[in-house]
């Protein structure tokens, strides 16, 4: 069996929790990591504060093999993703010489007036890597474990394209669904006992409703095809006994 990957997601600002603006980013981080056989295992959203985004990124720092932020790097006085991240690493946050030039290079080729929050744009924890950002010139950055990334749903996508080819993968993980007649409240008893006799498997439940007809898929994840084929089939055959017994 190959490695587990594991990752979590910081996603950062106030405008997220007070619902002025929709998250978008989620998703496609979630489809990403699967795709590549990376397990996204936990997503915190956390206020514009140091101290919460401090707290927020040593915790999933310390128990997955990679954390990706969202948010905040920008150049107004909320954008304090980069100096948390630097206090998170207990490393000083200071303009970094290759994204202040690219950045500087960028504002005069346009005409437009670098200024001091332009600039904080620059900043970013000492010893920390570039990721580019293809789409507005103004990067993120990689420290440790911690990919910072932008929080504009095509900038962060740009500049995960970057990182990906970068991160370890793992094992892939197989799924397959069952439709179910019957309701959860049917199949949740001998649904549990199928879910402890295959240890290697996940099986999710999942309700539907559509034209007046309810029913439940039964989705079954797992990295060995075997294991998922034989919790595949105990599910089949509970059905199977549920009908017989009707």
């Amino acid at each position: 069996m190959a490695d587990i990957v594991t990752a979590a997601m910081v996603v950062i600002g106030d405008e997220i929790l007070s619902g002025r603006t929709k998250d978008k980013n989620i998703g496609h981080l979630a489809d990403m990591m699967t795709a590549v056989g990376i397990d996204l295992r936990e997503v915190r959203i956390v206020a514009d504060d140091e101290d919460e985004i401090v707290a927020a990124v040593n915790a999933v720092r310390a128990r997955y093999d990679y954390v990706f932020t969202t948010g905040g790097i920008g150049p107004t006085h909320d954008d304090i993703t980069a100096d948390s991240i630097s206090k998170a690493f207990g490393v000083p946050c200071e303009y970094e010489p290759r994204a202040y030039a690219m950045l500087e290079a960028n504002y005069a080729s346009r005409g437009i007036e670098f200024s001091e929050a332009r600039k904080r744009m620059a900043r970013m924890p000492r010893g920390a890597d570039l990721i580019v950002n293809p789409v507005s010139v103004a990067p993120g950055f990689r420290i440790g474990n911690v990919h910072v990334m932008a929080g504009v749903p095509s900038i962060f996508q740009a500049m995960l394209d970057n990182v990906m080819p970068t991160l370890r993968t793992g094992a892939k993980l197989l799924s397959t669904t069952v439709q179910c007649p019957y309701g959860e409240g049917t199949i949740g008893g001998p649904l549990g006992e199928i879910q402890k006799a295959h240890p290697d498997t996940i099986i999710g439940s999942y309700p539907k409703y559509l034209d007046g007809t309810f029913w439940t898929e039964l989705v079954v994840r797992s990295r060995s095809q075997e294991a998922m084929d034989a919790a595949r089939i105990a599910i089949e055959t509970m059905l199977a006994d549920i009908a017989k017994a009707a």
